[in-house]
């Protein structure tokens, strides 16, 4: 987060006195983004709500199916291949752990940041983005891409 802010300093995004908070922005300006990095922010913006939700009640098995298999997750600073969503399920609580679960939860869709590489949660706890459903990527089903604690 500190790089983030630094280089966004830099570029004069933000001021010193605003560094430590989040960018202000809209609902509308994400949806403009998104929009234009991925072609749809609607996808983008339902996903990430069915995700907070279930990360709120602790619905593992939802959970698991909002990912793209296999991925990385970065636990206690080691890397962790999960190959499918019967290991998720197994390592849910190693994975979302309290971190992670508590960035999916404080996040706002408004304050949420994208790039070309997907939408990150938090200072980046949670990647997701949209992934090719046919050859020719016309066709594409957001899912989460990478976990950090």
């Amino acid at each position: 987060m500190a790089r983030r802010h630094a280089f966004l300093l830099a570029l004069g995004l933000i001021s010193a006195i605003g560094a430590g908070s989040a960018l202000a922005q809209s609902a509308a300006d994400v949806n403009s983004n998104l929009d234009t990095l991925f072609g749809n922010h609607a996808q983008y913006q339902t996903f990430f709500d069915q995700l907070k939700k279930a990360v709120g009640s602790d619905a593992k098995a939802t959970v698991a199916t909002m990912f793209d298999y296999p991925f990385q997750a970065r636990i206690k600073g080691k890397a962790l291949k999960i190959t499918d969503a019967k290991q998720f399920v197994a390592d849910y609580d190693q994975i979302m752990t309290g971190k992670v679960k508590a960035a999916v939860l404080k996040q706002t869709y408004a304050t949420l940041f994208a790039n070309s590489q997907g939408v990150m949660i938090g200072d980046g706890e949670v990647w997701f983005s949209g992934i090719c459903s046919d050859n020719s990527c016309k066709q594409q089903t957001v899912r989460i891409t990478a976990i950090n604690d």
